[in-house]
């Protein structure tokens, strides 16, 4: 066995992962295979995701807050979701420590365990009539724990991918991760629509909801397995080697790169914004205030979730022909365009909720899609992966973990209006941040 065999051989202190490096120690993953894995493992938790979104819309209200009216009881169940924000940064730290301790494999295992785990125990919650307040106590640490989970999963493969892809493809290959978004969308969309126009509404309540819970732990088993067979890589080995993935302190990766994980965590605002908007807000606002149908509206967010997957696939190639920032600037002057013209539009009848999830899907594509792009090559080599993180962490939680609470507040005292600011808010934030930070997604350095 050579020297860097040796190396990459005892990057950590788990034995099972050290036998896995040694069995693959000649097998080598181009970056097509490592994109694989990595749209498997975004799409397993997107998926959970998205079932506790259009979970929150639907059942949670009824389920646990039946003594509330329909608007109080979703805001109720909002604030519970933005518990698992609020957990992810925590669970980053505790699996860190993990990670360094025990290895990257042991830690996904934990946590990929944990993620399925919490949410399949959601199926099993009670009402509140016959539970009282421990139901609500039992959904704030399921959701809870999924954030910790989440914070877990960080595995390392999107900087993997990013540092594998060619100098010509930067673009293409910051992309694929982004597309597990609308992939687990459309799982988790087309799951709901169909129990909801099968099943008597009663009966949806009563037990229907709770098959999609289920069907999140066999999806993330799955992912499991397709991320550790990356991790066991010679691949993986070399970048634990040079530092490039490996866990450092989170002290010192602020100390060093404190700018940059604001900077990071702030460029895709108004992605996160609209990211909520189109989904989460959008079938909200069709079920408490156009009183349309949810199923039939999830069959049109799932055409939207296509449209979506093609505007990232497009973005990769937009991107490495005009560099991410112009991109991720056009893209957020078009939405701040949006966000002052839908309000009206809709007002006067000229385009309806469809045609503003479907428009709204097609242009959260182009900026989803290199939102997150070049986190990787922004930070010095030692802390990058917990660089990464720790943005991803922070970004999710400012971007996206009161959105959908503050965009139904707005909504109910100012109408699509107050629902536009918000909207126009994370547009500004996007372009200033790109302005103050003109080397982000810069062609040359992508």
């Amino acid at each position: 066995m050579n020297q860097t065999t040796e190396n990459y051989a005892t990057a950590t202190s788990s034995g099972l992962e050290r036998d896995a490096r040694h069995h693959n120690a000649d097998a080598t993953n181009d970056p097509g295979q490592i994109a694989l894995g990595v749209i498997i493992g975004r799409t397993s938790e997107f998926f959970d995701f998205f079932v506790y979104c259009i979970a929150s819309v639907l059942v949670f209200p009824q389920l646990l807050f039946p003594g509330e009216t329909a608007l109080v009881g979703t805001m109720y169940s909002f604030a519970i979701f933005s518990l698992a924000f609020i957990a992810r940064p925590v669970g980053s730290l505790v699996f860190m420590t993990v990670d360094r301790a025990h290895g990257r494999g042991v830690k996904l295992t934990i946590a990929m365990f944990l993620l399925g785990g919490s949410t399949a125990a959601m199926a099993f919650l009670p009402s509140f009539e016959s539970a009282g307040v421990l139901a609500i106590y039992l959904l704030c640490a399921f959701r809870f724990l999924q954030g910790l989970a989440w914070g877990g999963a960080w595995d390392g493969l999107a900087s993997l991918l990013a540092l594998n892809a060619p100098d010509n493809r930067k673009g293409w290959y910051a992309m694929i991760p982004q597309l597990g978004a609308p992939l687990g969308f459309m799982l988790a969309s087309s799951l709901f629509a169909y129990l909801l126009l099968t099943l008597h509404p009663d009966d949806f309540l009563a037990f229907g909801w709770r098959y999609a819970f289920f069907v999140a732990f066999a999806i993330n088993v799955v992912a499991l397995f397709a991320r550790l067979r990356l991790v066991a890589t010679s691949e993986f080995g070399h970048l634990l080697d040079k530092n490039e993935l490996e866990a450092a302190r989170v002290i010192d990766t602020l100390k060093h790169n404190g700018r940059t994980v604001v900077l990071g965590a702030l460029v895709p605002m108004v992605s996160y914004a609209l990211f909520h908007l189109v989904t989460v807000f959008a079938l909200t606002w069709v079920y408490l205030y156009a009183n349309g149908n949810p199923g039939q509206f999830l069959l049109t967010q799932g055409v939207g979730a296509v449209l979506c997957a093609f505007g990232i696939i497009a973005s990769g190639f937009i991107a490495d022909q005009l560099g991410r920032r112009r991109l991720l600037g056009y893209s957020a002057g078009i939405i701040l365009l949006g966000a002052i013209l839908t309000p009206l539009l809709y007002t006067y009848n000229i385009i309806n909720e469809g045609m503003i999830v479907l428009g709204g899907f097609a242009v959260l594509g182009l900026c989803f899609g290199q939102a997150a792009g070049t986190l990787a090559s922004n930070f010095k080599r030692e802390y990058r992966y917990t660089g990464s993180a720790l943005t991803s962490d922070l970004a999710w939680l400012l971007g996206a973990g009161f959105a959908p609470l503050i965009a139904l507040y707005l909504c109910d005292k100012f109408g699509l209006a107050g629902v536009g600011a918000y909207l126009l808010s994370g547009a500004v934030v996007t372009l200033l941040v790109l302005q103050f930070n003109k080397q982000f997604g810069a062609k040359t350095t992508d």
